[in-house]
């Protein structure tokens, strides 16, 4: 068959190597000029690596992504490390990567609180049963079962910090779940970055024949007699089999205006939330212990959710001996921070760099690089699992595949693997 594959992420360069493999012609489009998606990067002329535009890792327990690395012979470049995330209690920071980190942190109290901490995560850990989980929202569930101290302690600044007072409260408990189950404190890389794993990825593909297009934006998909399907673009019209389209819901809608009905429906009843990140580069550290992720609560003042010093797990020297932050949120897209410019979004994230560290100046700050989107994190409210849309669209050959068919899993590589097996499968 000839196959269109529309958006070069994850899940769609993952699609097109499941598919080459049985025999099919496969094209992909992809609107930017470098693949990848959201896990995609840029460089400096005088960094030797590629920095995320918006911050990924990879994990140990990532086993779909670690078996495509086989496949594709890249394994040897994955890289883990074991860098140091903390809490903020109090005006301080509390290393929380382990147990007795865990334990000495003084957020979660003494006593029962710590034991029902231990006994709650011992069986998030252990139990595979979401589906009966998704009844409950993470905040009823988690104050009836781990106490009212330890989720406003531990969990309820996370769930504002991503998705806002709106839905903190509604977000339901599968995806709580799917977070503590599946993370490891060893966190993965690529040699070289993510964007040096995507570069790798399309020659291979390349290689086996898949034929990639970037710069080429598509403008719609219709339907043409009862198995035809033509994508065009700005310069072409092309006719497929079946075309795949990997975008956000509403991206999809727009291109496929003739999706009507119920499934229409569907996919604009789900909702999502953007995501705001300011990269910057420092002359020095700006972490004084080292620390590489910090959890910052919206209500101690931070102008940002999370603190990532990417130096602290990729060593400095691959990049000409410069510190590079991530300052990033979780936000509606009417949020002031998607107007303003890099420069400005600086200027007030400034006073949380000040808080992290008093020390640090202004005139620490090399460059800054501002990134956004609007479809960052898919909003799973209760018994989410029967909204999530098919991936067989009502018009025949068509599929949509997007970060809100990985659910209860949180956004991630190693997701959008597992979709994109699912799909070829399908296919």
């Amino acid at each position: 068959m000839r196959i269109a594959i529309i958006g070069a992420g994850m899940c769609g360069l993952t699609t097109a190597w499941n598919l080459q493999k049985k025999g099919h012609d496969v094209t992909i489009f992809e609107k930017e000029s470098i693949p990848g998606g959201l896990a995609s990067g840029f460089r400096e002329p005088q960094w030797e690596n590629y920095v995320e535009k918006f911050y990924h890792h990879w994990f140990k327990t990532d086993t779909a992504l670690m078996q495509l690395m086989k496949e594709l012979d890249l394994f040897p470049e994955v890289e883990f490390k074991k860098p140091t995330t903390v809490m903020f209690y109090n005006g301080k920071f509390y290393p929380f990567d382990s147990i007795p980190a865990a334990i000495l942190y003084p957020g979660l109290g003494f006593g029962i609180n710590k034991i029902r901490f231990g006994f709650i995560g011992l069986y998030l850990k252990l139990t595979k049963n979401w589906k009966s989980l998704e009844k409950f929202t993470a905040e009823s569930w988690m104050t009836k079962y781990a106490g009212a101290a330890v989720y406003h302690s531990m969990w309820e600044p996370m769930m504002v910090g991503k998705f806002g007072e709106q839905y903190a409260h509604q977000v339901n408990m599968a995806w709580l779940w799917a977070r503590i189950y599946s993370r490891t404190t060893q966190l993965g890389t690529y040699r070289g970055g993510m964007q040096s794993f995507f570069s790798a990825f399309t020659a291979k593909l390349r290689e086996r024949g898949v034929n990639i297009l970037f710069n080429s934006a598509i403008r719609s998909v219709s339907k043409n007699g009862e198995i035809d399907l033509i994508v065009e673009t700005e310069d072409q019209t092309s006719h497929f089999d079946r075309v795949i389209i990997t975008t956000s819901p509403k991206s999809f809608l727009d291109l496929v205006p003739e999706i009507t009905g119920s499934y229409r429906d569907q996919l604009q009843s789900l909702k999502s939330i953007g995501a705001v990140v300011l990269v910057v580069s420092l002359k020095r550290p700006l972490s004084p212990k080292g620390y590489y992720w910090y959890n910052l609560p919206k209500n101690a003042g931070f102008p940002f959710l999370a603190l990532v010093e990417h130096t602290n797990f990729v060593p400095s020297s691959k990049f000409h001996g410069e510190t590079i932050i991530y300052a990033g949120d979780y936000l509606e897209s009417e949020h002031e921070y998607f107007s303003l410019s890099e420069r400005d979004l600086l200027q007030r994230f400034i006073p949380g760099f000040q808080k992290i560290n008093p020390e640090f100046s202004a005139d620490w700050i090399l460059n800054c690089w501002k990134f956004s989107t609007y479809y960052a994190q898919p909003i799973p409210f209760l018994n989410h699992s029967a909204n999530i849309p098919d991936v067989k669209t009502p018009i025949r050959g068509l599929y949509f595949a997007s970060m809100s068919h990985i659910y209860p899993w949180d956004r991630g590589t190693n997701y959008s693997v597992e979709l994109a097996n699912h799909l070829s499968s399908v296919i």
